[in-house]
């Protein structure tokens, strides 16, 4: 389907009550067999656009390593083991490798369109039943491989800006929030405008404190995960929807503070199934941030590949920062 010469602003959007709260939704705005969510306003005109961004060539891998973070996170996703095997009839000349126990979403991940439901559907108002049935790839991880993302990143980074106000970031404390405000400051600061079909990236300085923390700390916080993170409730998803971007990510857990505050509403849900915006979680961004900084330019072409699993439900994001 071409994308609607004008998205609905967030105000505009349909009401509806789940789990006792009131969410806007943009089911059937990019149509109803939609599978894509926001990654449709990426426009081949605004993938040929995000070309023109490159000037130094310098780039930037995205990713962690995928045995990071250690230990993973979350004590429903664990560390892979790497088996490297003989493949050449014992002639000891060829060797292929495979992943035990491989969690597609424990490092630099992607979050899909099937991470989070309500209790009877999936994004854009698919039924658990049909997305769940054997053999089904609605919404899957591929339909982003086959769209191809590859558009213009933008980078706020809201730790050094919230440095410069003389404001501190939580990395192991009670979870400290992200207001939209924070980002509207950062990038004003920074002298950036975010447009529709962006990534939205924004640093924190998590993912760089957790790396270098004592064993003990980082296992610490993996048994009680507190960590900062967007705010939650109806501002931080106007703000978002009213952007129009492609999708966001950052170097924190969950985009939003962790835990969630279940009375304020939890932001996957508004944006995942609601939205069918992608989240990016844990990526690493320090390294950009530092070229950024240093020539004062703070959007890139961004290219990323998930893995093409038929179905799945999110994936490595294999992102890369061309600038």
């Amino acid at each position: 389907m071409p994308l609607p010469d004008k998205l609905p602003a967030y105000r505009d959007l349909p009401v509806v009550e789940v789990f006792g709260r009131s969410y806007r939704s943009a089911w059937g705005v990019f149509g109803a067999e939609d599978e894509l969510g926001t990654w449709n306003t990426v426009t081949p005109e605004r993938a040929r656009a995000a070309a023109g961004l490159v000037r130094s060539g310098h780039r930037f891998a995205l990713d962690l390593p995928l045995d990071e973070p250690d230990p993973p996170l979350f004590h429903f996703r664990h560390a892979y083991r790497h088996v490297i095997e003989e493949c050449s009839a014992g002639l000891n000349i060829s060797y292929d490798d495979h992943l035990d126990g491989f969690f597609p979403q424990t490092s630099t991940q992607w979050d899909g369109l099937r991470h989070v439901c309500t209790p009877t559907h999936f994004y854009n108002g698919r039924p658990q039943s049909e997305v769940l049935a054997p053999g089904n790839t609605t919404i899957g991880v591929q339909k982003l491989v086959e769209h191809g993302l590859v558009t213009r990143g933008v980078l706020l980074d809201v730790e050094q800006h919230l440095s410069a106000q003389g404001k501190t970031i939580a990395y192991d404390g009670a979870p400290f929030e992200i207001s939209a405000d924070d980002l509207v400051q950062t990038a004003r600061a920074q002298g950036v405008e975010i447009r529709p079909g962006d990534v939205l990236l924004f640093r924190t300085g998590f993912l760089s404190w957790f790396r270098s923390a004592p064993r003990p700390v980082r296992e610490a916080l993996a048994h009680n995960l507190q960590t900062p993170g967007l705010e939650p409730g109806a501002a931080t998803a106007e703000y978002l929807w009213d952007l129009h971007i492609a999708a966001i990510a950052s170097d924190t857990v969950a985009i939003e503070r962790w835990p969630v505050d279940p009375p304020r509403g939890f932001l996957h849900f508004q944006l995942i199934t609601f939205f069918g915006m992608t989240l990016g979680e844990m990526w690493w961004l320090d390294d950009l941030a530092r070229d950024c900084r240093a020539d004062g330019r703070w959007d890139f072409m961004l290219v990323s590949v998930p893995l093409h699993v038929p179905g799945g439900v999110g994936s490595p994001a294999n992102a890369i920062a061309i600038r």
